[in-house]
Order: C-alpha cells, then structure tokens, then sequence
C-alpha cells in the first residue's frame, strides 16, 4: 500500500466520521424537537365576565371558542398538521389531537351561528359569526394558498368582533341561552363522544353485528346490509384514534367550563349543575398525563394495558351524563 493511498483511506475514513456524528447530531436534534412539539397544552381557565346577575350572557362561551382556537395555533410548535418538513412531517399523534380539538370547535361554531345567536328559525343570523363559523371548515391540511392557519385565524378575528360587540353592549348582539338551544349543542357533543367510544373499542373488537336497522320494522337501507362487520382498528390506527380522542376531551372541557356560566340559570332551573359537573369530571380525567412512551393495545383481559379501552370507558361516561343532561333539558 503506497503512502498516497494510506492517506487517501485515512481522510475518508475521517469524512464518514464527521458524516456520522453529524447525523447523529442532527437525529439527537430531531428527535428533541419531536418531543417538544408533541406536548398536549394544558387546561385553562375559563373566562367570566362577571358574578352571577351582571355577568354578560354569551362571553364565556365566546371568549372560550376563541381561545381554545389560539392555543390550536399557537401552541409549541404551532399547528401541525399541515407542516411538510421534518420532524413535524413524521409526527401523527398531536395532528390527530389536532383533528379533535378542530371537530369541537366547527361544532360550537356551526352552533353558535344556527341556535345561540339566533331567536328563532326565521331570525336574521349574526354577520360575524355567520363569517367565523364556516372559517374553520376549511381544509385543515392546507399547507399554502390558503394555509389553513390564515383561514382559522380570519375565523377567530371573526369571532372576536362579536365578542367585543358582547362586551360594549350593542343591543344588536345576542346570545341566547335556551334550554332548546343548549341541547341542539349537547346533541353534536353526543354524536361525537358514541362514534369515539366505538372506534376506541374497536381496538380489540374483531367485527360487531350489524344493528344499524334495528328497532324500525319499516327503516330501508340504500343497499345490502351484511349481518355483521369488520371493525378491527389497524394497528398503525390506534394512537391516532386515542389522541383524536384526547383533543376532543381537551376542547370539550373548556367547552362545558363555559357553559356552566352561559347557562347557569337553565341548569339551575332543571336543577342540572351536578350532571355539567360530572360530565367535566370524565373528561377531565380522560386527560391524565399518559405514563406510557407508547399507546399500548393490550387484549381486554390480557397483560399488558390497553389505553383505547381506557379512553373509551371514561367517554363512554362522560357520554351517559351528556344524554342524561340533554334529557332533563327535554322534560318540560
């Protein structure tokens, strides 16, 4: 081996060297990022105008809707789940819990727009809200013109020119806190809470029978109704389903936290504060901080955990109360 050569081996293997600590660097890096951006945003405070007589129908519920949208965008790492470069690309679970949170919020909005801002079907609808609800329906993995942020965020200014019409009194500005508006809500809530609960559970269910004509002896279907169905979630699904789950408990939440003051004279006229209160209860502890480094699908009864099965039971809970609720609003 001449000495040019020795050489020329030397200094390459010095590059691969640099080449691997580099990349170890940047993997180290990466990592670290991941982590810091995969963090859930903690519960805050409600806000409320005022104490009981003076306080200003309308506000918590607003305000809340506005900031749980921020702490969406403005959350470590922002919003992610229409980012296109590393590691943010790889991550699924908090654009999952991203995909909850965003669900709560179009709900409340739709609501708001249809029922709470309204007196009557034929009444005419709030400009802004009209203008902030659809804002959020909006694809929300846009990444450039329009990125979904831009269009989230005209939906929260949108939002915010009511709630500041709320706050200096303008007597064009209502909110309308009814018990047959509060249920048009608690019915959306419903619906999300059971399809969760079934998908959670699909973790371990292999096919469930088919019910979905069941109780109606003349209800048709479009085609053939198989008697039963493959509902087995995938592996690669199941954290993404788990933390869809979390970000609807977060949002919900703050949601019923607001609504215990908007409608606090329609809870206690049903004498419903306790089933509000039960049901922040279960979501509440739905949000636990998860000890585990991984979502783990463990059989029911088998060794190792299974966090959908928990997930699901505490909105499962949290479910029955919301029907019970939206029930007692019913009875006269």
């Amino acid at each position: 081996m001449t000495e040019r050569t020795a050489k020329n081996i030397l200094a390459a293997s010095r590059w691969t060297k640099v080449f691997g600590w580099s990349l170890g660097v940047v993997l180290l890096v990466m990592m670290g990022l991941g982590i810091y951006v995969s963090r859930e945003p903690d519960i805050f405070w409600v806000t409320r105008s005022a104490e009981a007589e003076s306080a200003i129908v309308g506000l918590s519920t607003t305000d809340t809707l506005i900031r749980v949208a921020e702490t969406l965008l403005d959350k470590p790492g922002g919003y992610l789940t229409n980012d296109k470069i590393p590691p943010n690309v790889f991550l699924d679970n908090i654009p999952s819990w991203e995909l909850g949170v965003v669900t709560q919020i179009r709900d409340l909005g739709r609501v708001m727009r249809d029922d709470y801002t309204r007196s009557q079907s034929q009444s005419k609808e709030d400009e802004d809200v009209a203008t902030g609800a659809p804002q959020f329906f909006f694809n929300n993995d846009s990444w450039l013109f329009p990125a979904t942020e831009s269009e989230y965020r005209d939906g929260i200014k949108a939002f915010a020119r009511y709630r500041q019409r709320l706050l200096d009194g303008d007597p064009d500005t209502q909110f309308y806190a009814r018990a047959d508006n509060f249920r048009e809500w608690l019915s959306q809530v419903e619906k999300r809470l059971g399809s969760l609960t079934r998908r959670l559970g699909n973790s371990v269910a292999a096919n469930r029978i088919n019910d979905d004509l069941a109780g109606e002896p003349a209800a048709e279907a479009a085609g053939n109704q198989p008697d039963t169905f493959n509902v087995r979630t995938g592996w690669f699904e199941v954290d993404n389903i788990f933390f869809e789950a979390r970000g609807t408990a977060w949002a919900l939440v703050h949601f019923f936290r607001a609504a215990e003051f908007d409608f606090a004279h329609v809870l206690a006229d049903k004498n419903a504060e306790v089933s509000v209160r039960q049901i922040i209860r279960e979501l509440e502890a739905s949000l636990d901080p998860l000890r585990s480094p991984m979502i783990l699908n463990g059989g029911g009864y088998g060794l190792f955990a299974n966090h959908s099965l928990v997930m699901a039971n505490y909105l499962a809970r949290a479910n029955a109360a919301v029907i019970n609720l939206r029930e007692l609003l019913d009875q006269g």
